[in-house]
C-alpha cells in the first residue's frame, strides 16, 4: 500500500473514533440516572445541602438565644426581678439606710438600685463602670455616700464617692488610688464596719485583714481553719467573724481606744456545736442572734448576747435539719425572726423561733445562687446568681411577727403596752394582706 493510502486510513479512523466516542460522551450526559433526571438530582443535592447549612444556621442562632435569655421564674410570693446586668451577678448589699441595693456583676459595673420601687412596675437603676476590670463584691459605707469594690484582677480595695446630683441621680468618682496589693489568695469578702472605723477583708486562704479608710492595714489575722469559706463583720461594727473546714466559727473583737485609736484584736467567742466544716453564718441587726450552716446537714441558731469576756459561751437555740451543697449561704433577717437559706439554685425561708420550714423557692436562678440577703426592715429577702435580682416578700416574717405579738397581748399588763402590741400586730396584717391581694 501507498505510504499516502495508510496516512489517510489511521485520518479517517482516528477521526471515526474520536466521533463515536463524543456521540457515546454526549448520551451518557443525556441519560438520567436511576431514580430521576439529571437536572431533578441536582437541584434535590444543592436543596439537601441548603438545608444542612441552613439547620445548622439556625441552630446556632437558637444556642445564642438561648444563652442571651434570662432564666425564667415566677412565684406568687415573687415581688419583682431587677434586669439590667448583662453578666451573672455575684454580690448584694442594702444601704444602712434602707435606700439603695448594691450589686455587682462581670459585665464590669455596679449598679445602684431605689428599694422604693421595688414594688413599682419600673425600677431605677444607676451604673458605676469599673474601668478594665470587674467586681466580684461590693459594700456600701456607713453613711450611704460611698461604696467598696473587690477588683477581680487588680485583686484588691477600690473606693468610690457617691455624689448625689439635683434630679436625685449620682454621679460615682473613683478614689485617686486602689488600696495596696496584700491578700495572696482570693477573695471570699469584704465589709466596712457600721462604726466606720475600719474595712474588713478575708482570702480563702487563713488570711484576714482589717485595714483603715486610708488604706494602711492595721491587723492580721490568721484563722487557722485551713481555709475561710466566709467572714464578715457584725452589723454592730464591733466583731469580725469566719468560718471554715473546721466545725466553729470564730469571733473577733476589734478594739479600739476611746479617742478613736485602733487598740488590737481580741479572741471574743467561738460557736461550737457542728460536727463538720460550715460553709456561711448570719448575724442578726443587733449582732445578739447567729445563723450558721453546716456540711453535716444541720443549721443552727445561736444567742449571742453574751458576757464573752466573763468567759459566757453563747447558747444554742435551735439544731435543724436541711438538704446541702458545696454552694450553701444562711441569711438572717435583721429582726432575727426568720432564717433563708440557699442550696444551689433553691431557696428555702424557715421560723427561726419554730425552726419549721415555711416556704420553698425551687429554680430561682439559671446559675447557683451567690448570694442572699435581708432588706434592713425585714420586708423583703433578695438572691442573686445569674444575671438578675429576684426580690421576696417576707411573708414568713409577717407571720412571725403576728404569732409573737398576739403571744405577747395575751400576757400584756397595761392598756399602753396592749395598744402598742396590737397596732403592731394590725401592721403586719395589712402588710400580709397587701401582698396577698396582689398574689391574686
Amino acid at each position: 500500500m501507498e505510504p499516502f493510502a495508510v496516512v489517510a486510513l489511521s485520518l479517517f479512523l482516528g477521526a471515526l473514533i474520536l466521533l463515536i466516542a463524543a456521540v457515546v460522551s454526549g448520551s451518557r450526559k443525556s441519560l438520567p440516572p436511576e431514580g430521576g433526571s439529571g437536572e431533578e438530582d441536582s437541584k434535590v443535592s444543592n436543596g439537601v445541602s441548603e438545608k444542612n447549612v441552613a439547620s445548622k444556621k439556625q441552630k446556632l442562632l437558637r444556642s445564642r438565644k438561648e444563652k442571651l435569655q434570662q432564666h425564667v421564674f415566677t412565684h406568687p410570693l415573687l415581688a419583682t426581678s431587677l434586669k439590667g446586668h448583662s453578666a451573672n451577678i455575684s454580690c448584694l448589699d442594702f444601704s444602712s439606710n434602707g435606700k439603695y441595693l448594691a450589686s455587682c456583676a462581670d459585665d464590669r459595673t455596679v449598679r445602684i438600685w431605689s428599694t422604693k420601687d421595688f414594688l413599682e412596675r419600673d425600677h431605677r437603676c444607676m451604673r458605676a463602670n469599673i474601668e478594665l476590670d470587674h467586681a466580684t463584691h461590693v459594700c456600701f459605707s456607713p453613711d450611704s455616700r460611698a461604696f467598696i469594690t473587690w477588683l477581680a484582677n487588680e485583686e484588691t480595695i477600690r473606693v468610690f464617692k457617691m455624689i448625689k446630683k439635683d434630679d436625685g441621680s449620682f454621679t460615682f468618682t473613683a478614689a485617686p488610688e486602689d488600696f495596696p496589693k496584700r491578700h495572696k489568695a482570693p477573695i471570699v469578702n469584704i465589709r466596712i464596719a457600721e462604726t466606720g472605723k475600719f474595712i474588713m477583708s478575708a482570702s480563702n486562704d487563713t488570711t484576714i485583714l482589717i485595714w483603715d479608710l486610708k488604706g494602711e492595714v492595721l491587723a492580721t489575722i490568721n484563722t487557722n481553719q485551713m481555709n475561710n469559706a466566709f467572714a464578715t463583720v457584725s452589723p454592730c461594727g464591733r466583731f469580725v467573724a469566719s468560718c471554715g473546714f473546721t466545725p466553729d466559727v470564730k469571733v473577733w473583737e476589734v478594739c479600739f481606744t476611746k479617742s478613736g485609736e485602733f487598740r488590737e484584736v481580741a479572741r471574743a467567742f467561738d460557736l461550737k456545736g457542728h460536727s463538720a466544716g460550715i460553709y456561711s453564718f448570719a448575724f442578726s441587726n443587733d449582732s445578739r442572734r447567729m445563723a450558721t450552716i453546716s456540711k453535716d446537714g444541720t443549721w443552727k441558731l445561736w444567742d449571742t448576747d453574751v458576757q464573752y469576756k466573763q468567759q459566757q459561751d453563747p447558747y444554742l437555740l435551735l439544731t435543724m435539719k436541711c438538704d446541702i451543697s458545696d454552694s450553701c449561704r444562711i441569711a438572717l433577717s435583721p429582726d432575727a425572726r426568720v432564717v433563708a437559706i440557699s442550696n444551689g439554685f433553691n431557696i428555702t425561708m424557715h421560723n427561726a423561733k419554730t425552726g419549721r420550714q415555711e416556704e420553698e423557692f425551687l429554680n430561682v436562678h439559671g446559675e447557683e445562687i451567690a448570694d442572699l440577703a435581708f432588706d434592713i426592715n425585714s420586708r423583703f429577702l433578695v438572691s442573686c446568681g445569674d444575671r438578675a435580682i429576684r426580690v421576696f416578700h417576707n411573708v414568713v416574717g409577717y407571720h412571725a411577727v403576728i404569732e409573737e405579738m398576739e403571744g405577747r397581748l395575751k400576757k400584756a399588763t397595761t392598756d399602753a403596752m396592749r395598744e402598742r402590741l396590737q397596732q403592731q400586730i394590725d401592721d403586719a396584717k395589712s402588710a400580709l394582706d397587701a401582698v396577698c391581694t396582689k398574689k391574686q
